[in-house]
C-alpha cells in the first residue's frame, strides 16, 4: 500500500472515531437533561403537595375557629336569654277584688309588669316604666306604681266628659281629645296638680294616696 492510501485510511479511522466520540457526549448531554426534567417535576410535585397540605390545616384552622365562635355565640345567647328569664320572673302574686290575682313582675329599676290572670288564663297585662299606670278591667280598677305597688278596687266610677269629685277631696275635669282619647285635670285646693292622658290605652295614677284610674272611654274612678 502506497503511503498516500495509507495516510488516506489512517484519516477516515481518526474521523470514524471521533463521530463516535460525538455520539457518545450527545447521548450523554441527552440523558443529563432527561435527569434535569424528572427531577423538576418531582420537586414541583412536592411543592404543590406541601401548598395542599397547607390548605387543608387552614381550612381546618378555619372551620375549628368558625365552631368555637358560634358555640361561644350560643353560649351568649343562651346567658343573655337567662338574664332576660331571670329579671322578668315573677316576683310575687297578689289576691284582687274580683277573685283573679295579679302577678308581679320585676323588669328593671321603677319598670314592673302586672298580669292578671284568672284560671290560669292572662285577661290583662299593665306595664309601669318609670311612671304609675292604670286598667280599667271590666269594672275592677288597677293601679300599677312604679315601685311595683298594686292596688285595685271596684265601682266608684263617672263617664266622662264632665266635671266629678273624688276621693280625698279631689276634683277631676275630664275632657274629650278624640276618639278612644281623654284627659282628666285633677284640681286641689290650690289649682291643677296634675293630669291623667288616656290616649288609646287606660291610665293611672296616685295623687297623695288616693288611686285613680282614666279609661280610654272616659271612665274615671277613685280608691283611697
Amino acid at each position: 500500500m502506497s503511503s498516500s492510501a495509507t495516510a488516506r485510511t489512517a484519516r477516515r479511522r481518526t474521523l470514524r472515531v471521533a463521530a463516535a466520540a460525538l455520539i457518545a457526549t450527545a447521548g450523554l448531554t441527552l440523558t443529563a437533561c432527561s435527569g434535569s426534567d424528572s427531577t423538576g417535576t418531582k420537586a414541583a410535585a412536592t411543592s404543590q403537595a406541601t401548598t395542599n397540605q397547607a390548605a387543608t390545616n387552614q381550612a381546618a384552622t378555619n372551620q375549628a375557629a368558625a365552631t368555637s365562635g358560634t358555640d361561644m355565640g350560643m353560649a351568649a345567647a343562651e346567658s343573655k336569654a337567662g338574664v332576660a328569664a331571670k329579671k322578668s320572673s315573677p316576683v310575687r302574686t297578689q289576691p284582687l277584688p274580683d277573685g283573679s290575682k295579679a302577678q308581679i313582675s320585676k323588669l328593671g329599676e321603677q319598670h314592673y309588669r302586672v298580669k292578671i290572670i284568672n284560671r290560669g288564663a292572662v285577661l290583662a297585662t299593665l306595664e309601669a316604666n318609670g311612671k304609675d299606670t292604670g286598667l280599667d278591667a271590666n269594672g275592677m280598677y288597677v293601679v300599677l306604681t312604679l315601685d311595683g305597688q298594686v292596688h285595685a278596687w271596684m265601682g266608684g266610677e263617672h263617664q266622662g266628659p264632665g266635671t266629678f269629685k273624688l276621693a280625698g277631696g279631689w276634683t277631676a275635669k275630664v275632657t274629650k281629645v278624640g276618639e278612644l282619647h281623654y284627659r282628666a285635670q285633677i284640681i286641689g285646693h290650690d289649682g291643677v296638680v296634675g293630669t291623667l292622658d288616656a290616649n288609646q290605652h287606660d291610665t293611672g295614677g296616685v295623687a297623695n294616696g288616693v288611686y285613680i284610674v282614666l279609661s280610654a272611654g272616659g271612665v274615671i274612678s277613685s280608691h283611697l
